[in-house]
């Protein structure tokens, strides 16, 4: 299914829209600043690479040996990856992180470089995820396949009641299955419902640039520590499992809370595949914010949980969202609409705790 070519939004409200727009724009423009990355933003990409690679080089080199301080820093990988992925890669595939393409490409594809794909997360993500929020086959983000329900409208199944339990276990392999099976198979589903040509590409390009990237990264996580290690490769596979589901962990507890916790809607479109709201509102109704007031936790999240100000300006450079925020909030009071916020980190785990039971449930009718 390609929604993009099915789904509509509501052309109401665009006061709304128009003051919000008008007012974001005029903070940066007031304040002579720009909407892109900044100081903060290039050193924490620095932080982020360097947790990653830096431990990588010191296992590499011999540097590190015995197996405690290798398990230290094929956590530090994982972290690192976790950061890249929440703090890099992420911006420069909304095209926030620069001003200018070619950079925001470059940036993006340290995606590849970690071993996953970059056209694909922009497929899923940028294209279907941030248009239709959401909504039932058309976000790909809440229509896992099995094991995991995330919307009322999913087909329920029995095993479902416990998933309250086992999705917290099934989070950490997350990056496995993405880079060594979903990839792949997302390919191929793009191809075939003809987002790859929607997207001004084409399936021999994609297709090279997968399998290239893919035996880059088979080449240095796993081939390469058999040849400068004394590691065996069973051993090697057993670290590059434990650094991706640490990564796929950490993703997995921050992203989820943002759409599917309790008050989120998941609305459906109508007999004219139309969506009751605006886009700015439905992203409204959608998402939810938590933890705004760490500074420190918005700092290694990558700003993921101002994800309200994230939806709305997609474009703009995480480290700006705070002082967004700010805006986003009283206009939408002043409209009457609705701002979704917990306090802490911990609440909106338990909020989606609540709704992975409710969902659970065979009447679940979250939504």
């Amino acid at each position: 299914m390609n929604p993009s070519n099915k789904i509509t939004f509501q052309n109401s409200r665009r006061d709304f829209t128009v003051t919000l727009n008008r007012r974001v724009n005029e903070y940066f423009k007031i304040n002579q600043i720009s909407r892109y990355a900044n100081r903060e933003m290039i050193i924490k990409s620095i932080v982020m690479m360097s947790l990653y690679f830096g431990p990588y080089a010191l296992i590499l080199s011999g540097v590190v040996s015995g197996a405690l301080l290798t398990l230290l820093m094929v956590v530090l990988m994982g972290l690192g990856l976790a950061g890249i992925g929440l703090c890099v890669m992420h911006d420069g595939n909304h095209g926030a992180y620069a001003n200018k393409r070619w950079v925001n490409s470059m940036i993006g594809y340290s995606l590849n470089l970690i071993g996953a794909n970059a056209f694909n997360w922009k497929v899923q993500h940028n294209l279907l995820h941030h248009s239709y929020t959401n909504v039932h086959e058309a976000d790909e983000d809440i229509s896992p396949r099995g094991a995991l329900r995330f919307s009322s409208h999913a087909q329920w199944r029995w095993f479902h009641k416990y998933q309250f339990i086992y999705a917290w276990l099934l989070y950490g392999l997350m990056t496995i299955v993405w880079m060594f099976y979903k990839d792949f198979d997302q390919l191929l589903r793009y191809h075939k419902n003809g987002l790859i040509k929607s997207q001004k590409s084409n399936a021999i390009r994609e297709w090279s640039i997968l399998m290239t990237t893919k035996v880059i990264y088979v080449s240095y996580i796993f081939v390469l520590p058999l040849i400068f290690t004394s590691f065996l490769w069973w051993q090697v596979i057993i670290g590059i499992v434990l650094m991706h589901y640490i990564t796929g962990f950490i993703l997995a507890i921050i992203f989820q809370p943002a759409h599917v916790i309790t008050g989120s809607e998941f609305p459906l479109p109508d007999e004219n595949h139309s969506l009751q709201d605006n886009w700015a509102i439905h992203q409204l109704r959608t998402t939810t914010n938590f933890a705004n007031n760490s500074r420190w936790f918005t700092w290694l999240v990558g700003g993921l949980n101002f994800q309200v100000e994230h939806h709305l300006f997609p474009g703009i450079c995480h480290v700006h969202y705070r002082k967004v925020s700010g805006i986003v909030k009283d206009t939408a009071m002043e409209f009457g609409l609705p701002y979704k916020s917990v306090g802490t980190f911990a609440k909106a785990l338990s909020g989606h705790l609540q709704l992975l039971k409710q969902l659970g449930r065979r009447q679940a009718t979250a939504g």
